[in-house]
């Protein structure tokens, strides 16, 4: 599932994100979401959250 629409992402939920020094290379880490960062409704990045373990950044993919 696409991760730039903050509705289908809840706290809890097991994401794969792509963090900031990771941008260039695509590299993504799994994790749950801890919060929300992002306050808009949808961002064509990735909506911004911090996982458990206080990593930031950018949802590219919902894990089922």
């Amino acid at each position: 599932m696409d991760g730039t629409v903050r509705s289908k992402i809840k706290i809890g939920t097991k994401v794969m994100v792509v963090q900031k020094q990771d941008q260039r290379t695509g590299k993504l880490t799994e994790g749950t979401v801890q919060r929300i960062l992002t306050n808009s409704q949808n961002h064509p990045r990735g909506i911004k959250v911090m996982l458990d373990g206080g990593i930031v950044g950018r949802v590219k993919e919902i894990k089922s």
